[in-house]
């Protein structure tokens, strides 16, 4: 038999150490899970005071989401995990540091608007999306806007680069809210996603146009393995 790649067991224990290094990252996912994709409300922020490399911000939420939330807790808004640090009655306020402001639609947010919201998930909850951290990838650009009885489809551009963890039939977080890819153009860096009417009345898909931004966060699981198999394709030569 021959060393490396041409050695049977070899190419055995190389898959099996990769199988049980991904398994080990899906558990310490499966327990560091934050939010489910599953935006509970659409919220406005009452107050906002731009400050030397900080944004602070008042938002305020419904009765059923500041019952039992406490000062520290995690809150994500638009798709970004924030760390709550005041409570007065319902208005709750959160604190964007820059580097959240310049790689966030974060940045450009403003009294008025209104964002999606889920609290962080619990031990036992229902898992309605797919798993997500809080922890923004990247930046897409809506380019087409569709729209047809029941029914809205959204174009959006990212770059190309994160297109190797977007794929038709795959889960990406867009705003805080776990969706389906429908139509994936890998060259272009395009990708389109369907709205049922209550995601669009949930959430700030019902009102965004053409040229806005949203917040994206790949699928953990798809980066794990995309970037498992280019390693070991490398190494193959």
């Amino acid at each position: 038999m021959s060393d490396g790649w041409g050695n049977p067991l070899y190419n055995l224990e190389r898959a099996a150490r990769g199988y049980f290094v991904y398994k080990i990252v899906l558990m310490r996912q499966a327990i560091s899970i934050m939010y489910t994709g599953i935006i509970q409300a659409l919220c406005p922020v009452t107050t906002l005071e731009d400050k030397p490399g900080l944004k602070s911000f008042v938002i305020e939420l419904p009765p059923q989401l500041t019952t039992g939330l406490q000062l520290g807790a995690s809150v994500s808004i638009d798709g970004v995990c924030f760390t709550v640090t005041t409570i007065d009655g319902q208005l709750v306020g959160f604190d964007a540091m820059q580097e959240t402001l310049e790689t966030t639609t974060i940045g450009s947010l403003k009294q008025g608007d209104s964002v999606n919201i889920e609290r962080s998930a619990k031990m036992g909850d229902e898992i309605g999306g797919h798993p997500m951290s809080g922890h923004v990838s990247a930046m897409a650009e809506i380019v087409l806007i569709n729209e047809s009885e029941n029914n809205k489809s959204i174009t959006f551009k990212v770059d190309p680069e994160w297109m190797r963890f977007i794929f038709s039939k795959g889960f990406v977080g867009l705003d805080g809210l776990s969706l389906t890819v429908v139509d994936a153009q890998k060259d272009s860096g395009e990708f389109k996603v369907f709205f049922i009417p209550e995601s669009l009345k949930l959430t700030r898909f019902g009102s965004k146009q053409v040229s806005d931004f949203v917040n994206v966060e790949i699928d953990p699981q798809t980066q794990v393995i995309v970037e498992t198999v280019e390693r070991v394709m490398a190494e193959r030569g």
